[in-house]
């Protein structure tokens, strides 16, 4: 199966209750809410920091980071950060953001940075014509300076996803966690493939935070 082949799905909620589903994977997806107002408010006030996104979209259009502290609100959108002394005014904000779209909610990591820039990983898997499967990129992606989104299209840096381990965490970490990042896409694939038939390529979005701990941000049926 070549590239740009396949089912599409555009639903980000469809995948990750697919992945939540599984033992092995759900610990590392990031606990995840349709967006309202109580879900918001009752995920900021355990996480003290989320990300909400659009249900269907891609290169990092709408991202807002959201966060709660020193008392009151602030949401970072593109480079462009707002503060609110209450919830009241966060929300309005942010509904008039969203438009109408339906939006997720996402627990925020703390990604490990290199020189104070998170940084990401885009692992791609794509459908052969015998059938198997074959990833054929594990790249990293540096967010620009002064922004939180990583994506390409958005300024940031491309590296291999060796430089990106081994400069934000250690050298010595490098084959464990690109190991990790292939069980978890191989398994995946496969959870994904059994409920979706008919897709043909994935592109996964892992970060790897501050301790450590690999996660997997959202599946994508149509990888840039």
């Amino acid at each position: 199966m070549g590239e740009h082949q396949g089912r599409q799905l555009a639903s980000k909620w469809a995948k990750t209750a697919v992945l939540l589903s599984h033992p092995q994977i759900a610990p590392h997806i990031p606990p995840t809410r349709m967006f309202s107002s109580d879900n918001l408010r009752s995920m900021l006030n355990v996480h003290g920091m989320v990300v909400i996104k659009p249900v269907r979209g891609a290169g990092g259009h709408g991202v807002i980071k959201v966060s709660k502290g020193g008392g009151g609100y602030q949401y970072t959108y593109y480079a462009k950060a707002r503060h609110f002394a209450g919830f009241g005014g966060l929300y309005r904000s942010l509904n008039a953001l969203r438009k109408g779209r339906r939006y997720l909610i996402q627990k925020g990591i703390r990604l490990a940075t290199i020189g104070g820039r998170p940084i990401d990983y885009r692992v791609k898997h794509v459908k052969q014509a015998d059938g198997s499967w074959a990833i054929t990129a594990i790249v990293g992606r540096l967010a620009r300076p002064g922004l939180f989104v990583t994506n390409l299209c958005r300024g940031g840096q491309q590296l291999t996803g060796s430089q990106g381990i081994s400069r934000s965490i250690s050298a010595g970490a490098v084959a464990r966690k690109k190991r990790e990042m292939r069980n978890l896409t191989r398994l995946s694939t496969h959870l994904l493939e059994s409920r979706f038939p008919g897709i043909g390529q994935l592109g996964y979005d892992f970060g790897i935070d501050k301790y450590g701990k690999m996660w997997i941000f959202e599946v994508n049926t149509r990888p840039q």
